[in-house]
């Protein structure tokens, strides 16, 4: 049995494991499954690798204590559940790192605070200096803030933007399937896919969703599209069971491995392209596209024709050609009620009439990513 370099390789390795993965069916934190777990956290430490945990549960451990069977779908009813369940769940963990002299430390994410520019350079110090110290960060998205405006949807794909964050060198995805299959797992015949180069590997799969119901909210295809984001940045995915970690981990050839298909890019333009919901529209002229897809330059003034939607300074829009096709997205600068006086003109014509704050870029380059 050869052992996969990837993962034997891997100095800092995030690892994401699910609620169906941590809960009893009732809802509330199996010790034996958090045990299990951190036992290969810890061995993966003791061989040399840093490690990130991003971690569901905190609303599946806060429904017992609030007498709720099911995961509630309203967004008020989450939040409480995750206000109860979070502290439960780091708890646990703290308690089970404790038995290999490890300390854990939390952090909670929002969108925002990782697409903002004065938010994300301090999000990445944050897990350095964490790591520096010795402490294993688990990660969850804030689910007691986060609206629905600002929310990653689901932790798959946070894990994959949490591994480029940090500069992982591999991502481990854990499931209550041991890997990705040509065919839903349950029918007779589906075999498991071994290894994914890239997105013609993809087209004979049949993705549907899986998982316990009532406690998780990803299925495989979240699980996929987090593998895509991560390998599209370099970073290869291991995709397994829980009860597979730890031969995941130290290299085995179970689950599912998909091998890095990009480079690394800049991490707040990654976060900006899969973490974030459009807040409006920028209607572009032909030229005003060119010069963005292109020459890869801001978006001035003079090549807006017109917006759509409620958006603020500093909020992600879609940048959209003649065609209503967005080609990019990127961090407004100015609010939506003052960009119809600003659509054609000059930057120098803007100056002159409005002062010296309206001459800047509508979108400037380095808060754009192309679509």
């Amino acid at each position: 049995m050869s052992l996969r370099r990837e993962v034997l390789d891997a100095r800092r390795i995030v690892v994401k494991v699910g609620s169906s993965s941590l809960t009893t069916a009732a809802g509330g934190i199996d010790p034996a499954r958090v045990e299990r777990l951190v036992d290969v956290l810890a061995a993966a430490r003791s061989r040399g690798a840093e490690v990130v945990l991003v971690s569901s549960g905190a609303i599946a451990a806060g429904l017992a204590p609030l007498g709720l069977k099911r995961r509630p779908k309203g967004l008020p009813a989450q939040q409480a559940a995750a206000s109860v369940g979070q502290g439960l769940l780091v708890h646990r963990y703290t308690e089970e790192l404790r038995r290999h002299e490890l300390t854990a430390g939390q952090v909670l994410l929002t969108v925002d605070d990782v697409t903002r520019r004065s938010h994300y350079r301090n999000a990445y110090q944050t897990f350095a200096k964490l790591l520096e110290l010795g402490v294993l960060p688990i990660v969850n998205e804030n689910d007691t803030v986060a609206t629905t405006e600002i929310r990653f949807g689901d932790n798959d794909r946070l894990a994959a933007l949490v591994a480029h964050l940090v500069h992982a060198d591999l991502l481990v995805l854990l499931s209550d399937v041991d890997g990705l299959y040509d065919a839903d797992p349950r029918t007779p015949g589906a075999s498991r896919v071994t290894d994914v180069h890239g997105v013609e590997d993809l087209a004979a799969v049949s993705i549907g969703r899986t998982g316990a119901a009532g406690v998780g909210t990803g299925g495989m295809e979240t699980k996929v599209e987090a593998a895509r984001i991560a390998t599209g940045a370099g970073i290869p995915v291991v995709l397994t069971s829980a009860d597979q970690a730890g031969p995941a981990v130290a290299g085995e050839p179970v689950g599912t491995l998909f091998h890095a298909t990009g480079k690394r890019r800049p991490t707040r333009l990654l976060w900006l392209a899969h973490a974030t919901e459009p807040h409006g529209t920028l209607q572009l002229d032909p030229g005003a596209v060119r010069a963005v897809v292109e020459r890869r330059a801001s978006l001035l003034a003079a090549g807006v024709t017109g917006c759509t939607g409620e958006f603020h300074a500093g909020d992600p829009v879609d940048l959209v050609g003649p065609d209503g096709v967005p080609v990019a997205r990127g961090l407004v600068n100015f609010d939506a009620s003052e960009v119809p006086s600003l659509v054609g003109r000059s930057s120098q014509d803007l100056k002159r009439e409005l002062g010296a704050a309206y001459e800047r870029e509508v979108v400037h380059r380095d808060d754009l990513v192309l679509l």
